[in-house]
Protein backbone atom coordinates (compact mmCIF):
# COMPACT_ATOMS: atom_id res chain seq x y z
CA UNK A 1 0.00 0.00 0.00
CA UNK A 2 1.25 3.58 -0.47
CA UNK A 3 1.80 5.47 2.44
CA UNK A 4 0.47 9.33 2.17
CA UNK A 5 2.00 12.31 3.97
CA UNK A 6 0.24 15.78 4.65
CA UNK A 7 2.60 18.55 4.08
CA UNK A 8 1.25 21.88 5.42
CA UNK A 9 2.84 24.83 4.20
CA UNK A 10 4.49 22.65 0.77
CA UNK A 11 4.58 26.03 -1.12
CA UNK A 12 7.45 27.80 1.29
CA UNK A 13 11.50 26.41 0.96
CA UNK A 14 11.34 24.24 4.06
CA UNK A 15 7.82 22.75 2.75
CA UNK A 16 9.15 22.16 -0.51
CA UNK A 17 12.13 20.80 0.46
CA UNK A 18 10.62 18.39 2.73
CA UNK A 19 7.92 16.91 0.03
CA UNK A 20 11.02 15.99 -2.16
CA UNK A 21 12.77 14.63 0.45
CA UNK A 22 9.96 12.22 1.77
CA UNK A 23 9.01 11.64 -2.26
CA UNK A 24 12.19 10.04 -2.51
CA UNK A 25 11.35 7.86 0.22
CA UNK A 26 8.50 6.69 -1.57
CA UNK A 27 6.22 8.79 0.38
CA UNK A 28 3.16 9.89 -1.69
CA UNK A 29 2.19 13.30 -0.67
CA UNK A 30 -0.88 16.16 -0.31
CA UNK A 31 0.82 19.24 -0.66
CA UNK A 32 -1.45 22.27 1.30
CA UNK A 33 -0.75 25.84 0.21
CA UNK A 34 -2.29 29.02 0.43
CA UNK A 35 -1.56 31.49 -1.91
CA UNK A 36 1.24 30.64 -3.92
CA UNK A 37 -0.20 28.79 -6.53
CA UNK A 38 2.80 28.63 -9.25
CA UNK A 39 5.58 27.34 -7.18
CA UNK A 40 3.18 24.43 -5.46
CA UNK A 41 2.20 23.35 -9.27
CA UNK A 42 6.08 23.42 -10.13
CA UNK A 43 6.93 21.18 -7.23
CA UNK A 44 3.74 18.75 -7.90
CA UNK A 45 4.89 18.39 -11.86
CA UNK A 46 8.56 17.50 -10.60
CA UNK A 47 7.39 15.29 -8.29
CA UNK A 48 5.27 13.31 -10.75
CA UNK A 49 7.67 13.26 -13.63
CA UNK A 50 10.20 12.22 -10.97
CA UNK A 51 7.96 9.34 -8.79
CA UNK A 52 5.13 8.28 -11.40
CA UNK A 53 4.24 5.25 -9.04
CA UNK A 54 3.08 7.56 -6.12
CA UNK A 55 0.63 10.30 -5.85
CA UNK A 56 0.92 13.91 -5.36
CA UNK A 57 -2.04 15.89 -4.87
CA UNK A 58 -2.71 20.13 -4.01
CA UNK A 59 -4.91 21.31 -0.98
CA UNK A 60 -5.67 25.00 -1.49
CA UNK A 61 -6.49 26.20 2.20
CA UNK A 62 -5.33 29.45 3.98
CA UNK A 63 -4.93 28.66 7.62
CA UNK A 64 -5.68 31.74 8.99
CA UNK A 65 -9.64 31.12 8.35
CA UNK A 66 -12.29 29.79 10.43
CA UNK A 67 -12.74 25.99 8.74
CA UNK A 68 -9.37 25.39 7.23
CA UNK A 69 -9.12 22.42 9.19
CA UNK A 70 -12.50 20.77 8.09
CA UNK A 71 -11.57 21.81 4.34
CA UNK A 72 -8.40 20.27 4.43
CA UNK A 73 -9.90 17.30 6.52
CA UNK A 74 -12.16 16.35 3.92
CA UNK A 75 -9.79 16.34 1.00
CA UNK A 76 -7.46 13.56 2.69
CA UNK A 77 -7.83 10.06 2.53
CA UNK A 78 -5.16 7.34 3.74
CA UNK A 79 -2.61 8.83 6.18
CA UNK A 80 0.53 7.85 7.29
CA UNK A 81 2.06 11.35 8.39
CA UNK A 82 1.34 15.21 9.22
CA UNK A 83 4.16 17.72 8.24
CA UNK A 84 3.41 20.82 10.05
CA UNK A 85 5.95 23.65 7.83
CA UNK A 86 3.37 25.98 7.28
CA UNK A 87 3.99 29.62 9.43
CA UNK A 88 4.27 33.01 9.28
CA UNK A 89 6.19 35.89 11.08
CA UNK A 90 5.92 38.95 12.70
CA UNK A 91 8.92 41.82 13.48
CA UNK A 92 7.06 43.90 16.01
CA UNK A 93 7.97 45.31 19.71
CA UNK A 94 4.98 43.58 22.13
CA UNK A 95 3.89 46.99 22.41
CA UNK A 96 2.81 47.22 18.77
CA UNK A 97 1.63 44.44 18.46
CA UNK A 98 -2.11 44.15 17.61
CA UNK A 99 -5.14 41.84 18.80
CA UNK A 100 -5.40 40.80 15.23
CA UNK A 101 -1.41 39.84 14.64
CA UNK A 102 -1.91 38.30 17.81
CA UNK A 103 -4.73 35.67 16.61
CA UNK A 104 -2.91 35.35 13.05
CA UNK A 105 0.02 33.66 14.25
CA UNK A 106 -1.96 31.68 17.10
CA UNK A 107 -4.26 30.46 14.25
CA UNK A 108 -1.72 29.44 11.81
CA UNK A 109 0.97 28.02 14.05
CA UNK A 110 -0.90 26.45 16.59
CA UNK A 111 -4.98 26.40 16.65
CA UNK A 112 -5.28 25.11 12.82
CA UNK A 113 -2.43 22.71 12.65
CA UNK A 114 -3.71 21.31 16.38
CA UNK A 115 -7.47 20.83 15.27
CA UNK A 116 -6.07 19.31 11.97
CA UNK A 117 -4.61 16.76 13.79
CA UNK A 118 -7.41 16.29 16.29
CA UNK A 119 -9.49 15.63 13.09
CA UNK A 120 -7.22 12.98 11.02
CA UNK A 121 -6.26 11.28 14.22
CA UNK A 122 -7.73 8.58 13.73
CA UNK A 123 -6.29 8.25 9.98
CA UNK A 124 -3.15 7.79 11.39
CA UNK A 125 -4.26 5.25 14.18
CA UNK A 126 -5.31 2.90 11.37
CA UNK A 127 -0.98 2.24 10.46
CA UNK A 128 1.13 0.56 13.42
CA UNK A 129 3.55 2.91 12.74
CA UNK A 130 2.63 6.91 11.98
CA UNK A 131 3.72 10.28 12.51
CA UNK A 132 3.39 14.36 13.72
CA UNK A 133 6.41 16.53 12.93
CA UNK A 134 6.35 19.85 13.44
CA UNK A 135 8.89 23.12 12.60
CA UNK A 136 9.33 24.52 15.83
CA UNK A 137 11.94 27.69 16.27
CA UNK A 138 15.17 28.10 17.81
CA UNK A 139 12.64 31.36 19.25
CA UNK A 140 10.31 29.16 20.84
CA UNK A 141 13.23 27.89 23.10
CA UNK A 142 15.46 30.98 23.65
CA UNK A 143 13.12 33.92 23.13
CA UNK A 144 13.85 36.59 20.78
CA UNK A 145 13.45 40.25 20.94
CA UNK A 146 11.40 41.74 18.53
CA UNK A 147 10.09 38.69 17.60
CA UNK A 148 8.31 37.75 21.08
CA UNK A 149 4.47 36.88 19.90
CA UNK A 150 6.58 34.82 17.19
CA UNK A 151 8.71 33.01 19.89
CA UNK A 152 5.16 32.46 21.99
CA UNK A 153 3.69 30.66 19.90
CA UNK A 154 6.60 28.37 18.40
CA UNK A 155 7.18 27.89 22.29
CA UNK A 156 3.69 26.68 21.93
CA UNK A 157 3.99 24.17 19.27
CA UNK A 158 7.46 23.05 21.55
CA UNK A 159 4.95 22.51 24.21
CA UNK A 160 2.33 20.86 22.21
CA UNK A 161 4.90 18.41 20.86
CA UNK A 162 6.14 16.86 24.27
CA UNK A 163 2.34 17.04 25.53
CA UNK A 164 0.59 15.47 22.87
CA UNK A 165 3.54 12.55 22.43
CA UNK A 166 3.08 11.00 25.53
CA UNK A 167 -1.10 10.64 24.95
CA UNK A 168 -0.41 8.92 21.76
CA UNK A 169 2.09 7.02 22.37
CA UNK A 170 0.52 3.86 22.82
CA UNK A 171 -1.48 4.21 19.61
CA UNK A 172 2.15 4.35 17.79
CA UNK A 173 2.02 8.25 16.69
CA UNK A 174 5.66 9.36 16.61
CA UNK A 175 4.99 13.23 17.46
CA UNK A 176 8.45 15.13 17.30
CA UNK A 177 9.53 18.94 16.14
CA UNK A 178 12.61 19.81 14.18
CA UNK A 179 13.71 23.78 15.57
CA UNK A 180 15.47 25.54 12.92
CA UNK A 181 17.94 28.55 13.85
CA UNK A 182 18.75 30.65 10.96
CA UNK A 183 17.44 28.97 7.46
CA UNK A 184 18.53 30.32 4.21
CA UNK A 185 14.79 31.35 3.39
CA UNK A 186 12.65 34.42 2.32
CA UNK A 187 11.39 34.85 5.56
CA UNK A 188 14.97 36.42 6.62
CA UNK A 189 15.12 38.70 3.50
CA UNK A 190 14.17 41.99 5.87
CA UNK A 191 17.82 41.94 7.23
CA UNK A 192 19.73 43.80 5.88
CA UNK A 193 23.87 42.62 4.85
CA UNK A 194 25.14 44.16 7.81
CA UNK A 195 22.30 42.54 10.23
CA UNK A 196 22.83 39.48 8.51
CA UNK A 197 26.43 40.02 8.95
CA UNK A 198 26.13 40.15 12.48
CA UNK A 199 23.47 37.16 12.89
CA UNK A 200 26.30 35.06 11.35
CA UNK A 201 29.07 36.73 13.82
CA UNK A 202 26.91 35.18 16.25
CA UNK A 203 26.68 31.59 15.17
CA UNK A 204 29.98 29.06 15.83
CA UNK A 205 29.37 27.52 12.29
CA UNK A 206 29.69 31.20 11.08
CA UNK A 207 26.90 30.52 8.52
CA UNK A 208 22.83 29.82 7.80
CA UNK A 209 21.50 26.63 7.50
CA UNK A 210 19.55 25.46 4.25
CA UNK A 211 15.99 24.08 3.74
CA UNK A 212 17.57 21.08 2.76
CA UNK A 213 19.05 20.76 6.18
CA UNK A 214 15.94 21.29 7.89
CA UNK A 215 14.11 18.97 5.20
CA UNK A 216 17.24 16.12 6.08
CA UNK A 217 15.86 15.91 9.57
CA UNK A 218 12.55 15.33 8.94
CA UNK A 219 12.96 12.72 6.43
CA UNK A 220 15.27 10.96 9.10
CA UNK A 221 12.55 11.03 11.65
CA UNK A 222 10.37 9.55 9.40
CA UNK A 223 12.47 7.10 8.18
CA UNK A 224 11.91 3.89 10.76
CA UNK A 225 15.12 4.55 12.03
CA UNK A 226 14.26 6.97 14.55
CA UNK A 227 11.35 5.26 16.07
CA UNK A 228 12.37 5.29 19.54
CA UNK A 229 11.81 8.51 19.51
CA UNK A 230 8.93 10.84 20.42
CA UNK A 231 8.29 13.91 22.13
CA UNK A 232 11.58 15.62 21.55
CA UNK A 233 12.61 19.00 19.87
CA UNK A 234 15.35 18.58 17.87
CA UNK A 235 17.61 21.60 17.40
CA UNK A 236 19.01 22.56 13.98
CA UNK A 237 21.25 26.10 14.26
CA UNK A 238 24.72 25.48 13.66
CA UNK A 239 25.49 25.53 17.37
CA UNK A 240 23.84 29.40 17.69
CA UNK A 241 21.64 27.67 21.21
CA UNK A 242 22.44 24.90 22.58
Amino acid sequence: MKKFSLILGSSGAIGSAIAQKLAADGWSLYLQYNSQVEPVKALLKELEMMYPQQEFLIIQANLLEEGAAERIAQSVFSLQSIVVASGQSLYKLVEDTTPEDMQALWRVHVQTPIELITKLGYKLRQHETSYVTMIGSIWGEAGGAGEVLYSTVKGAVHAFVKAYAQEVAYNGIHVNAVAPGLIDTKMNGHLSHEELASVLAEIPMERAGKPEEVADLVQFLQSGKADYMTGQVLRLNGGWYI
